[in-house]
């Protein structure tokens, strides 16, 4: 009975200090929920981008096939005209279009850039069907082979598909890390971890405290989340295993709580404890992709972002959430988490201190 009264007053004493803290409360779930409605609200409409072409003068082929490719064809491409060949190439150079394309008598001559293998590799299977096209229109001859193309993502995929899962993310490990390394550390500085240490409260029931606040701190953030996005002016619709998203929101917490102790093991002050918590969420939301997919960065940057935890976090709620790939394609992320966790908490039971000097 004195374990479990320990552990109430502990937990009761950590949410009451989350709950006054007004900062923590707005950064923690406020900020990242006003995020993820500004975010819906601006690309509720987007959904894949478009490949953009820049067509240089006269190109009859490409512009038959835009004629009669109708909306199927402008849901995947956009053409803009240029007269200008020299400010065309440049613009397919610096990465505003993805591709330039212009005519010289049956020759259909498409520029592309090989900075973005991705998108060059899409411009050019469009332009090799464009002209598959027009030879069968010129000879008349049926193709011998049928090409059918169908995408693996629901249709539903769009803007608050991604950016749900992504900021909710984000926001359970801004909470997490912000939880266990303002806590841990103010309570140093102000004696409490010394008394706590001389107390009959085992160590094992602090941490045991910490968890279950933070656990349920995250499961109301999700409830939030889940509230808002899924009003009709958003639409978030949730696929096959979304439940898994709980579990993993559990691995998750584990994580980002480690981060947390190993931050507060190594500062010696707030001020310290603060700076290193932003350096490392912040960045970690934008490399981790829950600003905007990671498919559309630059190589460097995918590369990266499998360093960071929040990546994993994020690659797995898409799983469950969005794409429908079912409860087991969250595993593995779900395992690299826990591992994360276990790891972080290691060395910080090694770097920990209960004085802070």
């Amino acid at each position: 009975m004195n374990g479990y009264q320990s552990f109430k007053s502990l937990a009761k004493a950590m949410y009451l200090g989350f709950r006054r803290d007004r900062a923590a409360l707005f950064f923690s779930v406020l900020f990242p929920l006003m995020f993820l409605v500004i975010f819906a609200g601006i690309f509720s409409d987007q959904t894949t981008s478009k490949v953009e072409i820049v067509q240089i003068g006269n190109a009859p082929v490409l512009e038959q096939a835009v004629a009669q490719g109708g909306d199927d064809l402008s849901k995947v491409m956009k053409v803009t005209k240029s007269a200008n060949r020299a400010d065309a190439l440049h613009e397919v150079e610096q990465g505003d279009v993805d591709g330039a394309v212009e005519q010289r008598g049956n020759e259909l001559l498409v520029h592309y850039s090989a900075a973005d293998q991705v998108r060059s590799g899409t411009v050019r299977g469009l332009m090799n069907s464009i002209i598959q096209g027009a030879n069968q229109a010129a000879t008349g001859q049926p193709p011998a082979y049928k090409l059918t193309v169908q995408r693996v993502e629901d249709d539903s995929l769009n803007a608050i598909q991604f950016f749900t899962p992504g900021l909710l993310s984000w926001a359970l490990a801004s909470a997490a890390v912000f939880g266990a390394s303002q806590t841990l550390v103010t309570w140093r500085s102000k004696g409490l971890l010394r008394r706590l240490r001389l107390s009959p409260a085992p160590i094992s029931t602090v941490f045991a405290a910490r968890v279950t606040v933070s656990v349920g701190i995250a499961l109301v953030q999700f409830a939030l989340f889940m509230l808002v996005a899924r009003l009709p002016m958003f639409g978030l619709q949730l696929q096959d295993g979304w439940w898994m998203a709980v579990p993993l929101l559990v691995a998750g917490v584990l994580a980002f709580l480690s981060i947390g102790m190993l931050i507060a093991a190594w500062a010696k002050s707030q001020e310290a404890a603060n700076a290193a918590t932003q350096l490392i969420v912040l960045p970690m939301a934008f490399l981790g992709g829950s600003f905007f997919p990671l498919d559309e960065a630059p190589n460097w940057m995918r590369t990266v972002s499998y360093v960071f935890p929040l990546r994993y976090l994020n690659e797995g709620m898409l799983n469950v959430m969005s794409r429908g790939l079912g409860a087991s394609s969250a595993i593995t992320e779900m395992l690299i988490l826990l591992g994360v966790a276990a790891v972080a908490a290691l060395i910080s039971v090694r770097l920990f201190r209960w004085d802070p000097h």
